[in-house]
């Protein structure tokens, strides 16, 4: 959290200060590399109750048991699943957690291996589908455990001397995975397919009646090939993430060993925010659970968060002297000890720290973590603008808007760095731009460009600082994306900042807890002088209030929370789409057992993250999402919902985009705040899609039977946040919902082809923002999460005589946040600790994967019995698993798409 906001986020401008007193850091040697530690003391999976799923179990999944299993790499052999025990004991209720790597729980995966390669664990059988019927006993609840690994990797070396002017050969290079990993579910989910036809080859049957036995055959050769397959995919389903060592790439030969260079990349992690604490607030758990992983991470602050210089709770502000340099290097030093406890678990951890030049002619500090050396921070120094929302010439905002030619920097008392420098804009790019080349990140999060105006006083719900910071971070994403060849692809995923205080808690009380704990030690609540600075060793404004306006009770994703991603096609091939380097990127696997390819870009630049498709009435798939332009002027900003289409079914050629424009006038009206387009067909053939606009409202466009598009509707409601979310019930008619503060808002159509109803409330209490929706049981089914728990609910909407919603149920789940997919008898979703968590049929507990991941899950049907799944990974690489859409069935283990994630 910046500087005058930190009790109402509206606080006015503060007074300069002028002391300046520095102590010289050492200079930066090339530190040892870091090492991955494997966790100990797992816990297991807990019992669990909860509501009996109802409804009728499609059982056709046997001939599709191998949908998505692309050949693993082989070691020239093959290993068969073990049977074992089922879960293990209950874990212990209370996550606490500073961060501290290794400290917590091991996941389920992390029980798997160490029972041994190729077991698996027998859940208690449940039935198939998500049918809602009024709630049992209680709600199935996971282990509240940290989850383990899915790969550690080696320190990094600290930054040389002028290594963020993007220098060849200075950047750290990820190491190969220290350890390899068994299967963890034994690719059980062969075992429990459909064996029709096996008696139809009798053979004196067959003798008199010779049709039949031709019948006979053919179903018996087809049996025999899905048998086959299936025995295939459970025979190197237990190698399968041992194999993530040795991918196959999409040309390669099953059998051929793949090379040691397509071990799999764990992933880089780069933030970049405005000030000192906005990752700590905005970012967490997600900074947390990815430096408990051992993944290397990375934050650069753009400005030194000076404030008024005052380092002092309310109490002692008039009596304490301003002094802008000495705050800057408090809160510095708040922050080193935050990284340190996560990393660590102790605060006073050593850091090396030296000073490099950037791309952009200017001077910046760079921090590394000794005990952790894939810890670094990066202090570029620049001016901030020292209030919310008032015209501050001197900032990011007035350097974007050309206000002011130039940004002076702002250098803390303790810093290496000694020269004073000024930034143009370009300059300011060009910064970044070295930073990126240094580091090379395959996952950049930022904070959230257009984070919209308060409609009462059009005030910015957020820091100036924040939104203008991310617009530069937009800039350099985009030139290193244009300019630079030899990098990896990267994905992006923006925060909510100051208006998390205004939506329901996502965080569970434990998640919550340790958010806070890691502000409390930023704001040096104990006041003992670990750092040895007479500056402080954190920031005292913090200390009367360390968790914000509840910003440590949550955290939400401005972008990116669409679950409906991975889409299918009538011939059961599988099509993904998410933005890498800023461009649509799309893997396909043609048919049932196809190879996969990709990620090939489409044409065409500056998409947001998060796209959403829909298949049309001819088959075609279309792909829909946000563009943002910058336009020749800094008032030319602008945000547009564009879409581009399939050429036939099953093309992997797509149109040029098509815009839709945006129903927003003007970026200064209302930042450019639209939600990402919900889409979807009504039974008609017509194509829709909506947007949440900055005044809170639903907005939506209908195409018309020539193919055009008729204006921006206005639907009406009021206080709508996130993303809207659409499907059709079983009638044809397209519903519509969206989550408010307070409840869940609804649309249907009175009947297919017909303008959408009224806004409707639906009864429904408060959620956290993703909503997901599907056409189920006749209705549409809504899934989202509990505020302040994370279980998982869903409900059934029908549309007869009105929306009327049918059974609120809690389905438990493993804690976490953000979107949840649901396809067949699949749930899916983010878990605390960060890797995914699933639920795979009533009966069993929620599973935790190994793999932390980028943005939402997707799933889709193949055919009607075969549930996939897929999530883009923190290394930017695809990877996909699937089940049979059956009682007793399991996630196939998960495979990468592609060789490792490499220059494109």
């Amino acid at each position: 959290m910046p500087d005058a906001a930190r009790q109402d986020a509206t606080g006015p401008a503060r007074p300069d200060g002028a002391r300046t007193t520095r102590r010289r850091g050492g200079p930066l040697t090339q530190p040892g590399t870091g090492r991955r530690r494997r966790r100990s003391g797992g816990a297991g999976e807990p019992d669990a109750t909860g509501p009996e799923r109802a409804g009728a179990v499609e059982r056709a999944g046997a001939r599709e048991r191998a949908g998505d299993a692309r050949p693993a790499a082989g070691r020239g052999r093959r290993r068969r699943a073990k049977g074992s025990a089922g879960a293990g004991p209950a874990a212990p209720g209370g996550r606490r957690g500073a961060g501290a790597a290794g400290r917590e729980g091991e996941s389920s995966y992390d029980q798997a291996q160490a029972g041994g390669r190729g077991r698996r664990r027998r859940g208690s059988a449940g039935g198939a589908g998500v049918g809602v019927v009024p709630p049992g006993p209680g709600a199935r609840r996971g282990t509240s455990s940290d989850a383990g690994r899915f790969q550690g990797s080696e320190g990094r070396a600290g930054v040389a001397s002028g290594a963020l002017r993007g220098r060849p050969g200075t950047h750290p290079t990820p190491s190969e995975p220290a350890g390899s990993h068994g299967g963890r579910d034994g690719g059980g989910h062969g075992r429990g397919g459909s064996r029709g036809g096996r008696g139809n080859g009798d053979g004196n049957r067959g003798r008199r009646q010779p049709r039949h036995h031709w019948s006979g055959l053919v179903k018996g050769v087809a049996f025999l090939a899905a048998t086959v397959a299936g025995s295939m995919l459970v025979l190197r389903g237990n190698d399968a993430l041992d194999r993530l060592d040795h991918p196959v790439g999409p040309d390669s030969q099953a059998s051929a060993p793949a090379a040691a260079a397509d071990a799999p990349d764990p992933g880089r992690v780069l933030q970049i925010v405005a000030h000192p604490d906005d990752d700590l607030y905005f970012m967490n758990p997600d900074l947390r659970y990815s430096i408990a992983a051992g993944h290397p991470v990375t934050t650069v602050y753009l400005t030194s968060g000076e404030a008024d210089g005052i380092n002092a709770g309310a109490a002692n502000e008039k009596s304490t002297r301003p002094d802008k340099p000495a705050y800057a290097e408090a809160r510095q030093n708040g922050i080193r000890a935050a990284y340190a406890r996560m990393a660590t678990g102790d605060r006073s951890s050593a850091w090396k720290r030296t000073v490099v030049p950037t791309k952009g002619g200017g001077h910046a500090e760079v921090d590394v973590l000794v005990a952790k050396p894939e810890v670094n921070l990066v202090w570029l120094q620049m001016r901030e603008a020292g209030n919310v929302y008032m015209d501050v010439p001197d900032s990011l905002h007035g350097l974007w808007d050309g206000r002011v030619p130039r940004l002076e920097s702002m250098l803390a008392s303790g810093t290496p760095v000694k020269q004073r420098f000024t930034y143009t804009k370009e300059q300011v790019v060009q910064a970044l731009v070295g930073v990126l080349e240094q580091y090379k990140p395959t996952t950049i999060r930022m904070q959230d460009p257009t984070p919209g105006r308060y409609p009462d006083t059009k005030r910015y719900t957020d820091h100036q600082d924040h939104f203008y910071g991310a617009r530069f971070v937009q800039l350099a994403t985009a030139a290193y994306a244009k300019d630079v060849k030899d990098r990896p692809h990267f994905a992006l995923q923006n925060y909510i900042g100051y208006f998390n205080g205004s939506l329901p808690s996502a965080l569970d009380p434990d998640e919550a807890k340790a958010k806070l704990d890691i502000l409390d030690t930023y704001a040096w609540l104990d006041r003992q002088n670990h750092c040895g600075s007479a500056a402080g060793c954190g920031d005292l404004k913090v200390a009367d209030h360390p968790g914000g306006n509840r910003w440590t009770e949550t955290v939400n994703y401005a972008r990116g929370n669409s679950t409906s991603w991975l889409a299918s096609d009538e011939d059961h091939g599988l099509w993904a789409f998410k933005v890498l380097d800023g461009q649509v990127a799309v893997w396909h696997r043609a048919g049932l057992v196809g190879r996969w390819t990709g990620p090939t870009l489409l044409p065409g630049t500056g998409m947001d993250p998060g796209v959403s498709t829909v298949t049309l009435r001819d088959g075609r798939i279309a792909a829909f999402g946000t563009r943002t332009s910058f336009g020749a002027k800094p008032a030319d900003y602008t945000r547009e919902v564009v879409y581009a289409v399939q050429k036939q079914p099953g093309s992997e050629e797509f149109g040029a985009w098509q815009s839709l424009g945006t129903p927003e006038t003007a970026d200064e009206t209302w930042t450019s705040d639209i939600s990402a387009p919900a889409v979807s067909v009504d039974g008609t053939g017509q194509l829709a899609a909506y947007v949440r606009d900055g005044s809170y409202t639903l907005r939506g466009r209908v195409q018309r039977a020539d193919g055009g598009w008729g204006p921006w509707e206005r639907y009406g409601g009021t206080d709508l946040h996130g993303t809207p979310a659409t499907a059709t019930d079983g009638a044809g008619r397209r519903m519509v919902f969206s989550a408010t503060s307070k409840t869940v808002l609804g649309w249907v159509q009175p009947e297919p082809g017909a303008p959408l109803g009224p806004a409707t409330a639906t009864g429904l209490p408060d959620t956290t923002l993703p909503l997901t929706a599907a056409g189920r049981e006749g209705g549409v089914r809504l899934w989202f999460r509990k505020p302040g728990s994370g279980n998982v609910r869903t409900a059934l909407v029908t549309g007869d005589g009105g929306l009327k919603v049918n059974n609120l149920t809690d389905l438990g789940g493993l804690q976490g946040f953000g979107s949840v997919t649901a396809s067949g008898h699949v749930l899916a979703g983010r878990s605390a600790g960060g890797q995914l968590g699933s639920d795979v049929g009533w009966g069993r507990p929620w599973e935790r994967s190994p793999l932390m991941f980028v943005g939402a899950p997707s799933s889709t049907m193949t055919g009607k019995g075969m549930v996939n799944l897929a999530v883009v990974g923190l290394d930017a690489r695809l990877y996909v698993t699937s089940s049979p859409d059956a009682p007793g069935a399991r996630l196939a283990p998960w495979l990468p798409v592609g060789p490792r994630n490499a220059a494109p």
